[in-house]
């Protein structure tokens, strides 16, 4: 489970990020980073909760339903969360074939069919099978990460004269570079909500979901946080800022070598991404199926796969004639948008939730006023967001 929520996590947008917050916070961008992780940990630590008080399918839509007590608020949620997923996927699917065209002559629109074909297979092959996909997908992926860390030691030296630079004052510039930094970097700790979709396929959920949530925002915090110092300590915030591909140019400084290994692993991350929202909006359509909110046909399991076939296949055809489509860019931005407005009913549900229903014995329990945290931070980030799309 840490590795699935490791491949929806740490997806290749690291690889851009990287000078994007290193443009805008400059030396504090770890600190935005860990700033950043911490209130994504808030919600975070109220899914990770509700994954255990109902260890199902449909995740967000369920907590909402049982937060709200309304059906078609609940539906609402479910189909929102789904469609934001497979609209992350056909941007995924089409920045692989962008990627692709750069290294071999093809023919995008073939190219897409075949992709999303591959994908919606895997993800109807078995659980087990696909999620194993995925995570080797994942340990290649984070390995990469891992390598860029490796070779970038040799920069530590630089920790003395640059060090102190990363520790931030009370000033207001200061705070104002971190708080522009986090508005960027709380999207790169996006993904851990897909973890709980697939609860019905965990062993012993209750206990291995909210653990598996919690790790993977630790693991992800943890590494993006040692990328960023190591980037800052090999060059200045203004050379990162103006790089296409900064964790190329940091493997190509360090090593002397081509970053062609760094691209392919690039490509690799961006396949996982897509391959798991595939599964994840298959079990959210499943989930509101069973729950007799959408049709019934979507509930279907096959005998031998034991995976929604109908759901997958659904998932993955909104996502070929998006990927078809193109131009998704403002659908992208809708996506983020939708993403932190679930984060807000979430939270807001758990909140409820706590006052009314004592949890299940052994259950991870927090604080309550974690849930009403994350319910003012999300919802502040949607109106950062509905303000700039106006102005």
């Amino acid at each position: 489970m840490v590795l699935y929520g490791l491949g929806t996590t740490i997806g290749a947008g690291i690889y851009a990020l990287v000078g994007e917050l290193a443009g805008i916070s400059g030396y504090l961008a770890p600190a935005a980073f860990l700033v950043a992780a911490i209130l994504a940990g808030m919600t975070a630590m109220s899914f990770a909760e509700l994954s255990g008080r109902y260890p199902q399918a449909a995740g967000a839509a369920l907590y909402v339903k049982q937060g709200f007590d309304s059906d078609r608020f609940s539906t609402l949620v479910g189909l929102l969360v789904a469609l934001a997923g497979l609209v992350s996927a056909s941007a995924l699917v089409n920045g692989f074939i962008g990627y692709l065209s750069e290294l071999l002559p093809i023919h995008p629109q073939i190219d897409i069919i075949i992709l999303v074909f591959l994908i919606g297979a895997l993800a109807a092959w078995g659980i087990a099978e696909s999620v194993f996909i995925a995570s080797l997908i994942t340990l290649i992926e984070v390995g990469g990460l891992l390598l860029i860390i490796y070779t970038g030691l040799p920069s530590l030296e630089n920790l003395g004269e640059i060090g102190p630079h990363f520790i931030p004052d009370l000033s207001f510039t200061s705070v104002s570079l971190i708080y522009s930094g986090v508005l960027l970097a709380f999207f790169a700790f996006i993904g851990f909500e897909d973890m709980v979709d697939v609860a019905e396929e965990v062993k012993d959920v209750s206990r291995t979901l909210p653990r598996a949530i919690l790790l993977t925002l630790s693991i992800t915090a943890i590494i993006y946080i040692c990328i960023m110092v190591i980037a800052l300590l090999s060059f200045t915030p203004a050379e990162l800022a103006k790089s296409q591909a900064p964790m190329a140019l940091l493997y190509e400084h360090h090593t002397g070598n081509s970053a062609t290994l760094i691209t392919f692993i690039g490509m690799f991350a961006i396949i996982n991404g897509a391959l798991i929202q595939v599964i994840m909006a298959s079990r959210v359509l499943y989930g509101l199926s069973c729950r007799g909110l959408i049709p019934k046909p979507f509930c279907r399991v096959n005998a031998r796969t034991h995976t929604p076939v109908i759901s997958t296949f659904t998932a993955s055809l909104v996502v070929l004639i998006l990927a078809l489509l193109g131009e998704l860019s403002s659908l992208a931005q809708a996506t983020s948008i939708i993403m932190l407005a679930v984060f807000s009913m979430v939270n807001l549900a758990l909140w409820r939730i706590k006052k009314h229903q004592p949890a299940p014995y052994g259950n991870l329990v927090i604080p309550r006023w974690v849930p009403l945290v994350g319910f003012i931070v999300s919802s502040g980030f949607v109106i950062f967001e509905l303000s700039n799309l106006v102005l």
